[in-house]
């Protein structure tokens, strides 16, 4: 049998400049695997044609010898294949299963959804034709029993999503907060998401006293992102009810490619990349890719700049006819200064929210946080016999930390005078590892006259963080706030402050079957067992040995079930329920320094998921409720011994109800729509709102529309996010009465523009937040800080394709 001589991608594109013929051309392409026929005749024919390695899969072709027309010609080429072309758009087609007749439906005008794969590049797209997100198992969104959102290649490229953070604020359901200049934390049903994988692996992160690796990532090389809303324990193990975000990277393609693009905008703003893919063989068995991206500038906060640089190589070689090696790295570094350690002050000593400028840094000119990351990763898939598939993949991540910072951003300033402030900082180095190890077997069984499908697997993840700052004399430095003109001394080190080790572990075996009784209905059952450890050593020095810091933690055997059922009503509409388990070990610690027990729960979601205009549009309606013990949240003061831990307590009964809404395709030719609602909101025992520096509400809206006849060379699009508002209540001991801060319901909206200079060139202008509003997209109840949305900025970007 033979397997994918092509990528997880295949995106083959001919000469643009060539009219696709409806008369016929002479061919001359051998016979050989169907990938690298269909490659050849895509360029001969001067089409583009997308799909993916699984469609392909063992598949050749007899070749072409002589003069056809281009549907003749792919009838000759998939004959015998069980495939289809489908027209995508203008020389635009992407493969597509075949009708129980075998009869080959061409000359459709639209994609529907069973003519996409899941990789979403080339396809002008806003949705993909499957996701293994959630279970995987790769599932269309109508069959997969959970809330999914993804974020195509379209989608970034439309609105110049140049970071996660932004693709994560365009993306259904989320809320993106800014702790300081680099950290972030995403929200998701109320809580903080802290599960990301790179294909289908999962990382760890802690958003602590460093900005993670995931929140600093470029989306230069990155094909598309998935995110999973609600629990998904038995993908990724110890976690949140929030959800998962799975970054799925560009592949490479069988036919030459290349793209180059540059870009300027609002504060000095300069971005460029080059993208480069095709086989480097002439066979076509071994094929590459590489980006290269980089950009520097300015902020509309005072003196803060940055400078980052990714690059990206993937190879892929068939090693045999069953067997598909594929390895590769990615390298990015951020080289940011004038950056904070959180953010303005949000209080008063009297309790009055603050109101400073949107320009205010609370950060000295000089202060800088530098951070280099590297991935490289490797993925072995083997054809096994009876349709059944081996894969083992590995992603190692190693990322390290240099700073020097001085932030006037502690304590509560006197509103007459500015006395009160002082300073956090100090210099340091860091590291960081993670190493994920992941091993599938999946196919297909017969049970009682039907066919089912099995996936088995276990996973394996080692993380660990080393922190070393230095002892100094700027922390705690007293500050008058209105005299702060973002100079101070640097620091002076006497030594080293502390050795902050954390290790974490995680084991897990895991299954699930999807079963199939009727027809209509699917039953998604599946488990995960798993061993969980996480160790932290901070060892002060002297004369700070009090504060020295001893956890360990260590689950074993805990066991996160897994139930999923889609019954289909008919052609187009499908009602589904799921149930998975919460269980998250913790490293929250109270006033006394106890460690808190780990958080428990279930999460319950029910549905229904609709395929309209031929499956062009989607649409799907979500309630779900999540039930937690021992859930932390903020008791006031700090844990016994420390000046900057935050101490928690345990909550049992939380509840958080909500409802998710969301619609988003091709309504006619040219016009592409995405639309959602979300609401969220979370209950104590005593039924009193918790969690309220997340949104109860948001509605987020994003449309494009290619013009008709003679303006067809012209896209325009626009879009809105709306947010309900946000609060902060709590008592700090330092001030002795209770302060609240509020940011009231907004909305933000942004603009495109693109035009099509020629087949091959083309130009594009964004302009967000149109109407300057500002707002505080971030409180943060750890430091007692607030964070400003970006004001209007304007991008105009380039892209040359061949």
């Amino acid at each position: 049998m033979l397997v994918r001589p092509s990528l997880l991608a295949l995106s083959l594109t001919g000469s643009l400049l060539v009219v696709t013929p409806a008369w016929a051309i002479a061919y001359d392409i051998p016979a050989g695997s169907l990938a690298a026929s269909l490659s050849q005749f895509a360029a001969a024919s001067g089409v583009m044609i997308t799909f993916s390695s699984q469609d392909t899969a063992g598949l050749r072709s007899p070749g072409l010898q002589g003069d056809y027309e281009l549907e003749q010609g792919f009838a000759r080429l998939l004959q015998g294949s069980g495939l289809r072309v489908v027209q995508a758009g203008e020389k635009r087609y992407v493969l597509a299963r075949a009708d129980s007749s075998g009869a080959m439906e061409l000359g459709a005008t639209n994609i529907d959804a069973a003519g996409l794969g899941a990789v979403t590049e080339g396809t002008g797209s806003y949705t993909t034709g499957s996701s293994n997100s959630s279970t995987k198992l790769a599932l269309s969104l109508r069959e997969t029993p959970q809330t999914v959102s993804v974020m195509t290649r379209q989608r970034i490229e439309d609105q110049q999503l140049n970071t996660l953070s932004d693709v994560l604020k365009q993306t259904p359901g989320l809320n993106v907060q800014n702790i300081d200049s680099e950290r972030v934390n995403i929200y998701s049903r109320g809580y903080s998401i802290d599960n990301y994988q790179f294909d289908g692996i999962p990382t760890t992160l802690i958003v602590q006293t460093s900005a993670s690796p995931q929140s600093m990532i470029d989306t230069s090389i990155y094909d598309r992102v998935e995110i999973v809303r609600g629990a998904t324990g038995l993908m990724t193990g110890a976690g949140d009810p929030s959800g998962s975000v799975n970054l799925i990277r560009k592949r490479p393609t069988a036919n030459f490619q290349g793209a180059v693009s540059a870009g300027a905008g609002s504060w000095d703003t300069y971005r460029s990349e080059v993208d480069l893919s095709g086989p480097l063989t002439a066979d076509a068995r071994l094929r590459g890719r590489a980006v290269v991206a980089y950009q520097q500038g300015n902020s509309y906060i005072d003196h803060y700049q940055q400078e980052k640089q990714t690059y990206y190589g993937i190879l892929e070689a068939d090693l045999s006819d069953s067997t598909l090696l594929t390895v590769g790295f990615d390298y990015q570094k951020n080289d940011p200064r004038g950056v904070s350690f959180a953010s303005f002050p949000l209080f008063y000593d009297d309790g009055e929210q603050t109101d400073f400028s949107r320009s205010t840094n609370a950060a000295s000119r000089w202060s800088y946080r530098q951070q280099n990351t590297l991935n490289t990763f490797a993925t072995l898939e083997q054809d096994l016999v009876n349709d059944w598939k081996l894969k083992v993949s590995v992603n190692n991540m190693y990322s390290t930390r240099d700073y020097s910072l001085a932030s006037a951003s502690g304590g509560f300033p006197n509103k007459q005078t500015g006395e009160g402030a002082y300073l956090y900082g100090g210099d340091g180095y860091g590291s960081q590892r993670q190493l994920g190890i992941d091993a599938i077997v999946q196919g297909p069984f017969q049970l009682l006259g039907r066919q089912h499908e099995l996936l088995a697997g276990v996973s394996g993840s080692a993380f660990h963080d080393y922190s070393n700052p230095d002892d100094d004399d700027l922390e705690m430095k007293p500050v008058n706030i209105y005299d702060w003109d973002n100079n101070t001394d640097r620091p002076v080190s006497v030594g080293k402050l502390m050795n902050d080790d954390t290790t974490i572990r995680q084991d897990a075996a895991y299954m699930v079957a999807r079963f199939k009784p009727t027809d209509d209905l699917s039953l998604i059952l599946g488990a995960r067992v798993g061993d969980y450890s996480y160790k932290k050593k901070a060892i002060y020095n002297a004369p700070y040995t009090r504060s020295t810091n001893h956890q360990a933690t260590r689950e074993s055997g805990f066991v996160t079930p897994y139930a999923g059922v889609v019954y289909d009503l008919n052609a187009q509409h499908s009602v589904y329920a799921s149930y998975t388990k919460i269980y998250k070990p913790q490293s929250l610690r109270d006033s006394s320094g106890a460690t808190l027990e780990p958080r428990e729960g279930d999460n319950y979601e029910i549905g229904l998921k609709s395929e309209l205009l031929d499956g062009r549009v989607n649409t799907a309606i979500a309630l779900y409720q999540i039930k937690q013990d021992n859930l932390g949240v903020l008791s006031g003061g700090f844990v016994e011994g420390t000046d900057r831990e935050r101490a928690y307590k345990a909550v049992s009964g939380a509840t958080t109800r909500g409802i998710d809404l969301e619609v988003f395709g091709e309504i006619t030719p040219g016009w592409n729509v995405t639309a959602s609602y979300s609401h969220s909101l979370t209950k104590d025992a005593d039924h009193e709102r918790i969690n309220t520096i997340a949104p109860a509400n948001m509605v987020k809206l994003w449309t494009t529309y290619r013009l008709p006849g003679e303006l067809n060379r012209l896209t325009v699009g626009g879009g809105m996010n709306w947010q309900s508002g946000l609060s902060l209540t709590d008592a700090p001991w330092q001030i002795g009465h209770t302060v609240k801060a509020t940011q009231g319901q907004y909305a933000v909206f942004n603009l495109m523009a693109r035009y099509d200079v020629t087949q091959h060139l083309t130009a594009t202008v964004n302009v967000n937040n149109l109407f300057d509003k500002k707002y505080l997209s971030a409180l943060d109840p750890t430091f007692y800080t607030g964070f400003y949305g970006e004001p209007r900025n304007v991008m105009l970007s380039t892209k040359y394709s061949f």
